[in-house]
């Protein structure tokens, strides 16, 4: 799925089955129900999760907060606006997603 697509998808009621909670919850805060994308990555304790969940405190006004789980994601650093930072969040995780798509599909066909 690229960007445009993604962007796309916000014109539906719910998040295409299938995609990881981190785009999920992107999904939801471009909806504009922070609180729903929140819920999604609160508990999640990987690095996507911390990296989204780090973008949604910001974005809350919770400099301290987000500061928190930029570190614990390893990301000490943000885009400069939060619909930069949004959009290099859903291009990477996509991206990831795309890659190991393409990695399943090659496994399967190298052994049969």
């Amino acid at each position: 799925m690229t960007l445009e697509e993604f962007r796309a998808s916000l014109e539906g009621e719910a998040p295409r089955i299938g995609l990881s909670a981190p785009v999920a919850a992107l999904w939801w805060d471009a909806k504009g129900n922070w609180s729903r994308a929140h819920a999604l990555v609160d508990e999640l304790e990987t690095v996507d999760g911390m990296a989204v969940h780090a973008y949604l405190h910001r974005k809350e006004g919770s400099a301290s907060n987000a500061d928190y789980w930029y570190q614990r994601s390893g990301r000490n650093f943000f885009r400069p606006t939060l619909d930069a930072e949004w959009e290099a969040l859903v291009e990477g995780l996509l991206s990831g997603v795309e890659r190991h798509e393409q990695h399943r599909i090659f496994c399967a066909e190298v052994n049969g």
